[in-house]
């Protein structure tokens, strides 16, 4: 059998439709960001995240998770285009999207728990992470980082209910075949982002896995490609961060890229190759490839 393919591409940054802001955000964190964007808008593309999601598909991958920002003010109108944009991509079920601290900006106004996205955050009726999906030999395991912050502040926060939740999960899991991957817009790694950005327990999360365990973690936030490590029962966690999927480059971040990740079908083989694919003199190409687990 061919190799399961996951994509991961994050932090699309798609653009605010017109009205998304109303004269009562001037009010609120959303002000804030309303300025950030005039100065780093023009950073994200629409035509950049449209060439990458054609490369997405180019490669045929089978699954493709987004870690996070859709949105840039979590308003009711950016959720709504956000809804439309995902259901271009294909069945939800092919789909999995962990918020990000953007579209969780404020509390006012933005919609409950993310409902106008139910069906690309988990398989059941209700919207409650983590939200555990098996595709293929995966286990994909989605939590949520995304929280209201106060001005000036980027951070997230899983809370002691999904913390506890998950390690349900990750026993539910334990003996059986599949690759556990993690998905979260937060890095979970230390020194990936300033204390300002960071996610708030973290601590917590690595005792956790340390304990039982995944395959991958895969985040956003960065807007940069990283390779980290968190320590597990019988070695490192690889955890990968890619860059913006609309950044045209130039600005202050790296440009776009996404991972195309392989997991054999062979349950005995734990190897997971990635290909690095980015934007390259206007069009998406290979950037290189390695292997997890050789």
């Amino acid at each position: 059998m061919p190799p399961y393919r996951l994509a991961h591409l994050s932090d699309p940054h798609l653009p605010p439709p017109p009205g998304a802001l109303t004269w009562r955000d001037l009010a609120s964190k959303r002000a804030l960001s309303a300025i950030a964007w005039r100065r780093k808008g023009p950073e994200h593309r629409p035509d950049v995240l449209a060439a990458l999601i054609a490369d997405v598909r180019a490669q045929g991958c089978d699954h493709t998770a987004i870690t996070g920002d859709l949105t840039n003010f979590s308003t009711p109108a950016e959720y709504a285009a956000a809804r439309a944009w995902l259901q271009t991509l294909g069945d939800p079920r092919d789909l999995t999207l962990s918020p990000g601290n953007h579209d969780a900006l404020v509390g006012a106004d933005a919609p409950a728990r993310f409902a106008p996205w139910r069906e690309w955050l988990g398989d059941a009726d209700d919207i409650a992470f983590p939200a555990l999906r098996e595709r293929g030999p995966l286990a994909l395991i989605n939590l949520c980082s995304a929280i209201p912050t106060a001005p000036w502040l980027a951070a997230g926060r899983l809370g002691a209910d999904q913390l506890a939740r998950l390690t349900q999960i990750l026993d539910s899991l334990a003996g059986r075949d599949l690759r556990r991957v993690v998905t979260i817009h937060h890095p979970p790694s230390q020194g990936v982002v300033s204390g300002r950005k960071s996610l708030e327990d973290a601590a917590d999360l690595r005792a956790i896995l340390a304990r039982h365990g995944v395959d991958l973690i895969l985040h956003g936030h960065a807007h940069e490609a990283e390779v980290s490590a968190i320590p597990g029962p019988s070695g490192p966690i690889p955890v990968l961060g890619v860059p913006s999927a609309s950044a045209a480059g130039g600005g202050r971040h790296a440009p776009a890229r996404w991972h195309a990740l392989e997991f054999p079908a062979d349950p005995a083989d734990r190897r997971i190759r990635v290909e690095a694919r980015g934007l390259v003199n206007g069009a998406f190409a290979p950037l290189g490839a390695y292997v997890l687990g050789a």
